[in-house]
């Protein structure tokens, strides 16, 4: 694999579980406590940033990729999380969470951990792949450095895209005047969830960042189960279930792109 070998890669990994591990016990902890469980939002972009720097410290590989790694997530996760925090703080529970305990059986306590908080710090891990083999694995040379460029000019759009459209939609909301009104303006003319599709674009990023050495190229799967949880499972779809039914958002879902953006169409 490089001059670590397996044996780095396996502990780099490891490390990363660990500290999942202890993130998710804290943020359940803090969650039973103030009585909601949404605060794992919250630890969803630090966890991320926590594998990182883990990573970046027990992984012996080429160091200029590491920092850059480091950079590259702790800007994204901690202004995500710095969102998602601002975004539920004085709210109650979601109504995600609330509907997922409501059709489970059993203990809460159990389905809140097993639901929720594991599948969160197994998703974390999985798609952490990328930057933990990427902290044991050489420098790269020729067209891999080219395809560092082309990986952080990507996540560079992914960044603008998630932080500018959460900002637009956080200041059309402020407005009381839009109360009920659609947001499709700003880079929401453009696609109908510009905060996710940046996610996507940013873990694509990473992936090409960590993708310039072999076998970086082998852990292709963790952008695409982010770009699958973004579009379907907790993303995009799941959101426009409980839009469809606001007046006016059909005509919106017709002049505007769904996930990829592109001009949008006359009225």
């Amino acid at each position: 694999m490089n001059a670590i070998g397996p044996a780095g890669f396996a502990a780099v990994s490891v490390a990363s579980l660990l500290v999942l591990v202890l993130l998710q016990a804290a943020t359940f902890a803090i969650g039973r406590r103030i009585g909601r469980y949404n605060v794992v939002d919250v630890s969803w972009g630090l966890g991320f940033v926590l594998v990182a720097v883990v990573a970046a410290t027990v992984g012996g590989g080429d160091v200029t990729r590491r920092v850059l790694l480091v950079l590259l997530v702790a800007v994204w996760g901690l202004r995500l999380s710095w969102h998602m925090h601002a975004k539920s703080r004085g709210r109650g529970e979601d109504p995600r969470y609330e509907e997922l305990l409501a059709r489970s059986a059993g203990s809460r306590t159990a389905v809140v951990i097993r639901k929720i908080f594991l599948t969160q710090g197994a998703a974390q891990w999985f798609v952490s792949l990328p930057l933990q083999l990427s902290a044991v694995l050489g420098a790269a040379h020729g067209l891999g450095v080219a395809v560092i460029g082309l990986g952080a000019a990507v996540w560079v759009v992914g960044f603008v895209f998630e932080a500018v459209g959460d900002r637009q939609l956080e200041r059309f909301k402020a407005e009381p005047a839009n109360r009920g009104r659609v947001m499709d303006v700003g880079l929401w003319a453009w696609t109908r969830h510009p905060n996710y599709f940046g996610d996507a674009c940013v873990w694509w990023g990473l992936w090409l960042v960590a993708a310039s050495v072999w076998p970086g190229p082998l852990t292709i799967a963790s952008p695409v189960l982010m770009t699958y949880f973004l579009v379907y499972a907790t993303g995009a779809r799941l959101l426009e279930k409980s839009m469809s039914q606001r007046p006016g958002y059909a005509e919106y879902q017709e002049r505007t792109g769904f996930f990829v953006p592109r001009p949008p169409r006359p009225s």
